[in-house]
Formats: C-alpha cells, sequence, structure tokens
C-alpha cells in the first residue's frame, strides 16, 4: 500500500505562493517569540561555566599543571563574576551578585563532598587504576560533579540555572539528576548511562547505583508539585542494573541491596535483599537440534 504525505497545496512552480506561506508563518513565530526569551542564561555560557568549575576544582581538567595560591584565588574571583554575569539574564544584577556570592560560601563544601565521591568510586571499581583516571574520565564522577553544584545553586532559589546545569550533565552522560535531588556522601554511580534520580529522591551515604536504575514517582500529575514523589535510599545500599524503586513513601533501608531488574513501589527494611525469581536452563547444542521447542 502507497503511503502519502499530505503537505501544503502550493505549488513548487509558484514562488510567490511559497513565500507568501513562509511570510504567515514567520508572522506566527514571531507572536510566540517573547521579549524575556531572549533574556535566559545560553546554553553556551552554562557549558563554559560548568567547564570553568571543573577546572577550578580538579586539574586534570584543566590545560595547567599547577597554579599558586594567588592565581587560585583570582580564578574563584572569576567563577563568582561568571555566575553573576550568567544569572543577570534571569534576575536582577543586585540578586545574581548575592546569589553568586552565597554559592561561592557553599563551594568548599561541594569540593569536600566531590573528594569523598572519587575516591568512592576509585575503591568500589576493581577498574579503576588511579584516582585521576576516576576524575578525568568517569561520566558518574562527572554527573555528580554537576549535579552537587546545580544542586547548591538549586537551594539558593537559584532560577532556571540549575536545570540548565544538569541538562548539559545529561547530555555528556546519559545521566538525569534533578537538581532537587539530595545525595549523601561517598556516592558512586558505576557506568551510569540512563539512570534517572527525580527532583525529591533522598540518597544516603555510599551508595552504589548502577547503569540504568530509576528514582522515580509513581504518578506524574502536576497536583503533586511539591510533595515528595521520590523514593528515600537509606546508607550503604546497592541498586543494581535497570532496578526501579518508585513513589514518595518508598524508603529502602540501610545496608540494603536491590537486585537488577527489580520493580520496587513499597519499603523494605534495613539488610534486605530484594531480588527477581526467574530460571536459567542450560542445554546443549545437539538437544536443541532435536528437540521441537524453540525460542527466537
Amino acid at each position: 500500500m502507497d503511503a502519502r504525505v499530505e503537505g501544503p497545496t502550493t505549488s513548487r512552480s509558484d514562488p510567490s505562493a511559497v513565500g507568501e506561506l513562509d511570510e504567515r508563518f514567520a508572522e506566527i513565530l514571531v507572536g510566540h517569540w517573547r521579549p524575556q526569551m531572549a533574556a535566559l542564561p545560553s546554553k553556551g555560557d552554562v557549558t563554559k561555566l560548568v567547564d570553568d568549575i571543573l577546572a577550578l576544582l580538579f586539574p586534570q581538567h584543566a590545560a595547567d599543571a599547577a597554579i599558586s595560591v594567588g592565581e587560585a584565588a583570582a580564578r574563584l574571583a572569576g567563577v563568582r563574576a561568571e555566575i553573576g554575569r550568567v544569572l543577570c539574564a534571569v534576575v536582577t544584577r543586585g540578586r545574581s551578585l548575592e546569589l553568586a556570592e552565597r554559592f561561592m560560601t557553599l563551594l568548599p563544601g561541594i569540593y569536600e563532598h566531590l573528594l569523598a565521591d572519587a575516591e568512592a568510586i576509585a575503591a568500589g571499581d576493581p577498574a579503576a587504576e588511579s584516582l585521576d583516571e576516576v576524575i578525568v574520565a568517569y561520566p558518574g564522577f562527572l554527573a555528580i560533579t554537576v549535579h552537587r553544584i546545580a544542586h547548591g545553586l538549586h537551594r539558593l532559589g537559584t532560577p532556571i540555572l540549575p536545570r540548565l546545569l544538569a541538562e548539559i550533565a545529561h547530555t555528556r552522560t546519559g545521566i538525569d539528576i534533578h537538581p532537587g535531588a539530595t545525595i549523601g556522601r561517598s556516592v558512586s554511580i558505576d557506568h551510569g548511562t540512563g539512570v534517572v534520580i527525580g527532583e525529591s529522591a533522598v540518597i544516603g551515604d555510599e551508595v552504589k547505583i548502577y547503569q540504568g536504575v530509576t528514582l522515580g514517582a509513581l504518578s506524574v500529575s502536576k497536583s503533586a508539585v511539591g510533595a515528595k514523589r521520590h523514593p528515600t535510599i537509606e546508607d550503604r545500599v546497592v541498586l543494581y542494573a535497570n532496578a526501579t524503586v518508585l513513589g514518595g513513601e518508598t524508603r529502602v533501608g540501610h545496608d540494603s541491596v536491590i537486585g537488577g531488574n527489580v520493580w520496587l513501589t513499597t519499603s523494605v527494611p534495613p539488610r534486605s535483599f530484594v531480588h527477581n525469581v526467574s530460571e536459567t536452563r542450560v542445554r546443549s547444542a545437539s538437544d536443541l537440534l532435536e528437540s521441537s521447542e524453540y525460542s527466537i
């Protein structure tokens, strides 16, 4: 059967009609182009801010082999000014300077947490050959780094910028963490592709998360704004690949293990082991050829 796509009836041989169509569509576009849209922070500026903070905190991301205390202080001042400049697009000049100043007071604590995260990843992954490798090459560490920066700004009530930061991390790593999520110390995301962590999720200390894990909500109703929609994961929990834990009332007790592909919507007590029950059969090739049972 032939597939047809119906479109405008304007003839390609009629340039004037095409021009009129373009002009009408252009009017529609301009009608939706609000002046304040141009005032949003550009993704280019936000990307540069991420890279500058990374290079400031970790020499593994910088071009310099070493810097002096004075140079480090100057770069801190530069990051402060850059945050203020980016925020001027969405808040007043005075407010942007206030937010930038308050964020800089959070940065030492963020840095301390990030060092603990990197050490936890290096200690827990047999494939990690050094702390430098974790810092410069592990997507899980990059995602946590950007999240801790975004979360700090989110706590200060900063508009727009935290979400733009989260999306940069998502684009680079495939890990999607809402800036509102609360993440404890020494947390490691191993591999990480496909991890989704919702806004009101709370994650304790020394938690390990593998690829494809979702900490999500049972409902996506808009009426749930401000409610605790995402689960709480207590200390030293391991969440294996593709585990899904849903609901604001769902709590995974400390020192528990949630197995791969588990779907969990109820709380489990501390030291639980939650897993799927499956059957694996091993057969020889000759048995398979003689049998009429085939699995495609």
